[in-house]
């Protein structure tokens, strides 16, 4: 293997582990709530507390990378989350167990943007796309895979195993960033902009907060909207205090980069489902079609095995057709598949469910990608470290926000049938939604010029122009 595979591997473990966490306690809930005798819904705090802490300690990462060094603080980092799954996995009491897990959303913040910085730094510019195409496979398997490692390990194991296997994992991490990662760092570092951490600190998680645990009954409703009006109001604050600042804690003025702008904000929309779809799809093959936990992890691991396939073809469909072509047609079949799942019932055979996960998957998986490297197109090396911590952290927050919109159109179909139990006749209208609001993520491309990303998918010429649709548009450009 290269170099440069190896790294983007090493990136790639960082990036399962914490995908894999956000996701895996869900099925394991009940038997911890049996053990430390509370209730689910106390203990879904364990879930939101490790979301909360991952986006409100991303925009730190990019400038500790910075001042301390990328390959020491992603080091640190994957210790930081290793010891804190030990301490999960030993938790005696539910607050514990939530103490840890905040911790571990600490290492989490820091590991997976600082991976992402030392990818960009230790790859050469023209060979992006492909090792990124080894990071994309696990982040698009942790959600899918989580649900289903969580159900077999708490059913066959315990559930204190959750938490250790990222034991073995982080080890091996460690060893290989050590051999193979240079130590790359910025000389020039500005002061920490605490009072801008702070008040995006208390916006981020004021509104994930809301959108966690709004519906759920875990607090008074009108304290959830409360905290989600101060979180607002916090990032107000924020917008007006970074207009003022040099260096801002989350750099806004990358907006203006259009490749970087049209990243965030369709790979935003485009998250929209893929955080829906693996919160969706296993409640309606358990909740819905009656399949155990087992058997529906089997089927919609489907997603992640056509995000393998896709993983050797990205870099060809990108140089072949070019950034814009491939993000907006190839986000529309995406959202096709995903609206997709509206057809399954009860009488839908298995292989044909797989059949379709897995067409889907290979789709996303390409998007995925494209999205992730069309950011960094014409992004400043010196700009590498504040634009892998804002795209992290947005990346964090439209997951989040997706899960919430899936359980959103659950909670309106039941709503208009008058009924206060799930029915699969409830998760067609939230498919389809789902869809409809991700093929929306294409229009976020339309503007792009056709030769955007070119150098990234060593494109020595644009492609026709009626390839795959593509058409002429503006130049990659800074707007004012």
């Amino acid at each position: 293997m290269s170099r440069k595979h190896i790294i983007a591997l090493i990136v790639a473990c960082a990036l399962f582990m914490q995908t894999l966490d956000s996701t895996v306690l869900g099925t394991a809930l009940p038997a911890i709530a049996v053990a430390f005798g509370e209730s689910p819904v106390t203990l879904h705090l364990a879930m939101t507390s490790y979301l909360i802490a991952l986006a409100v300690f991303m925009p730190l990462s990019g400038w500790v990378a910075d001042r301390w060094g990328a390959r020491d603080v992603f080091r640190l980092a994957i210790i930081v989350f290793t010891l804190a799954s030990i301490a999960c996995g030993l938790a005696p009491n539910a607050e514990a167990l939530i103490l840890a897990r905040v911790v571990q959303g600490l290492g989490g913040a820091m590991m997976v943007p600082v991976g992402r910085l030392v990818l960009l730094r230790s790859v050469p510019k023209h060979e992006y796309v492909d090792a990124l195409a080894w990071v994309t496979v696990p982040a698009l398997m942790g959600p899918v895979l989580g649900p289903t490692v969580g159900g077999l390990l708490t059913t066959y194991a315990s559930w204190h195993w959750i938490f250790w296997i990222n034991v073995p994992m982080g080890l091996i991490g460690l060893a290989m960033t050590t051999i193979f990662v240079d130590d790359i760092r910025e000389d020039d570092v500005p002061p920490l902009d605490l009072r801008g951490f702070v008040l995006a600190g208390i916006g981020i998680a004021g509104v994930m907060f809301t959108l966690e645990t709004l519906g759920d009954g875990l607090i008074p409703a009108g304290w959830t909207m409360a905290l989600g009006a101060v979180g607002l109001v916090s990032m107000a604050l924020y917008i007006r205090h970074a207009r003022h600042i040099a260096s801002p804690v989350i750099d806004l003025t990358l907006l203006r980069v259009h490749t970087f702008r049209a990243s965030v904000a369709g790979g935003a929309v485009f998250r929209f489902g893929i955080g829906a779809i693996p919160f969706l799809l296993p409640l309606l093959l358990q909740a819905g079609f009656g399949y155990s936990a087992a058997d529906a992890g089997l089927v919609t691991s489907a997603a992640a095995a056509g995000a393998i396939v896709m993983k050797a073809l990205a870099g060809r469909i990108l140089r072949l057709f070019g950034f814009r072509s491939v993000l907006i047609w190839n986000g529309v079949l995406s959202a096709a598949f995903m609206a997709a799942c509206a057809l399954f019932t009860p009488a839908t055979p298995w292989w044909t469910m797989v059949l379709v996960l897995l067409v889907g998957g290979f789709f996303r998986s390409l998007q995925f990608t494209g999205v992730n490297a069309v950011a960094f197109a014409d992004v400043e090396p010196a700009d590498f470290s504040q634009a892998t911590s804002f795209s992290s952290m947005m990346q964090q927050l439209s997951l989040s926000v997706g899960i919430g919109f899936g359980a959103l159109m659950l909670t309106l179909s039941q709503m208009w049938r008058g009924s206060d139990t799930l029915s699969y006749t409830d998760f067609p209208p939230a498919f389809i939604a789902v869809g409809l609001l991700t093929a929306v993520s294409s229009l976020f491309f339309v503007g792009l010029h056709r030769t955007a990303g070119d150098e990234l998918a060593k494109r020595s010429a644009p492609a026709p122009a009626g390839a795959m649709g593509g058409m002429a548009a503006q130049p990659p450009r800074e707007d004012p």
